[in-house]
């Protein structure tokens, strides 16, 4: 009898070391905006719910970690499962394919043009990220100031050109510090440069930084800089690639005219409150007017790392999330545009967003169909990391007149094909 105990005893212990085996820790690294990682840890509550065996712990960190720590950790194997990205196509190489654990036919309706993104280019046709914040580029205004001025706000169809001797005769009748500011990024940049019919690849398919439209971009925008129409404290006083922008400069009330992109509003709605009026332009059109008028998308999203030891559980997380009621849940909380087509298609009731707050992100969905094939082909390559951050470099050197507009040109010329060289 004593044996037998011993035996039942063995077996429990077993019993339980098997079930102790079989628990998964999902480790998930996210930085937010806003509150988009709260409320995914709030969804991956319910899929535990479901799903006991597996749970997820989630490592809030600044963006700056995701954008520089993150890299460094996949590249020594020591990254997390799952992360909350923005160089999509960069870090292809480091991603799970999910296509063995969810329905490919059924991610594609849902997302379409994105997945394209996460790939490692055309005839790649893997599942690796749900994008869970759309993001468009796009110009907000102070529209008290226009008010208070008495200027009228350029309609459809305005171009840069209106847009800044619009937001110059507002700071000049209002006293405001600055008309017009951009973040000091060359995603940014690009949001103006395809107006002006920047193509960023040749006809061969080839990436290029100085076909006519990006040339005829940057010398307008050096000179807007040169010439006080632009902050030039935003992109002159920072050196190399650092990103900077100028959101406390809008909401303080210092600036007419600020582009920047979707993912502010949730900033702007808290903390301007009721302190102005503020609005989302239609995206300012080229010199040709009508028709040449595109912002840039982009965001973040989701991904699973190849080098997890936990696939299928990674797969299931995401599947989960991408599940049109969860889905719209994240994207009704966290205040931002659905990339999933069935989501956007029922319209998002943005929960506890302020009028403007709504309006500013309705405004930004109609903005989608408009975006030019070239900035979804721009946003998915996985160079353009590097073209961004040399667009910036080499426009500061000209805009403090460290070099001329043309030698940042060819700087940048060389140093695309110095980063093209180091990519293979």
């Amino acid at each position: 009898m004593t044996k037998f105990k011993r035996v039942l005893g063995t077996a429990a212990a077993l019993a339980l070391l098997a079930g102790a085996a079989q628990a998964v820790e999902l480790r998930f690294e996210c930085a937010q905006d806003g509150n988009e990682c709260d409320t995914m840890n709030a969804i991956f509550q319910k899929f535990t719910a479901q799903h006991p065996d597996i749970t997820v712990k989630m490592d809030l960190v600044p963006y700056k970690a995701i954008l520089e720590n993150l890299p460094v950790d996949l590249a020594g194997g020591a990254g997390p499962d799952l992360a909350k990205v923005t160089d999509l196509g960069g870090l292809h190489k480091y991603y799970l394919d999910l296509t063995p654990y969810v329905n490919k036919d059924e991610w594609e309706k849902s997302f379409g043009k994105t997945l394209d993104w996460y790939r490692a280019g055309p005839d790649d046709h893997g599942i690796y990220g749900i994008q869970t914040q759309l993001t468009i580029t796009g110009g907000f205004i102070n529209k008290t100031l226009f008010d208070q001025a008495k200027v009228a706000i350029p309609g459809p169809g305005a171009t840069w050109d209106d847009w800044a001797k619009a937001s110059v005769a507002v700071a000049k009748a209002t006293g405001t510090k600055y008309p017009m500011a951009m973040d000091r990024t060359g995603h940014r940049f690009a949001g103006m440069a395809m107006p002006y019919g920047a193509t960023y690849f040749d006809d061969k398919g080839n990436p290029e930084l100085g076909d006519p439209g990006f040339v005829a971009a940057a010398k307008q925008f050096v000179a807007w800089n040169q010439d006080g129409t632009m902050d030039k404290n935003v992109w002159a006083a920072q050196g190399g690639a650092t990103y900077a922008d100028a959101s406390k400069e809008f909401i303080n009330g210092d600036l007419v005219f600020y582009y920047s992109g979707s993912w502010q509003v949730q900033k702007f709605a808290s903390q301007i409150g009721d302190g102005f009026d503020w609005e989302v332009i239609p995206a300012p059109c080229g010199p040709a007017g009508a028709g040449h008028c595109s912002g840039m998308p982009g965001g973040s999203g989701v991904v699973g790392f190849k080098s997890t030891k936990h696939p299928k559980e990674v797969a299931q997380l995401l599947d989960f999330l991408a599940q049109q009621d969860n889905y719209a849940t994240l994207e009704a909380k966290s205040l931002n545009i659905p990339a999933h087509a069935g989501v956007a298609a029922a319209g998002v009731k943005y929960e506890g967003a302020s009028p403007a707050a709504a309006k500013a992100l309705n405004a930004f969905a109609a903005q989608v169909p408009t975006l030019s094939p070239v900035a979804y082909a721009y946003q998915g390559y996985k160079n353009n990391r590097a073209m961004f951050n040399i667009t910036v470099t080499r426009l500061t050197q000209a805009i403090v007149g460290e070099l001329s507009l043309d030698a940042a040109l060819a700087r940048m010329k060389d140093d695309l094909a110095q980063a093209l060289a180091a990519a293979k």
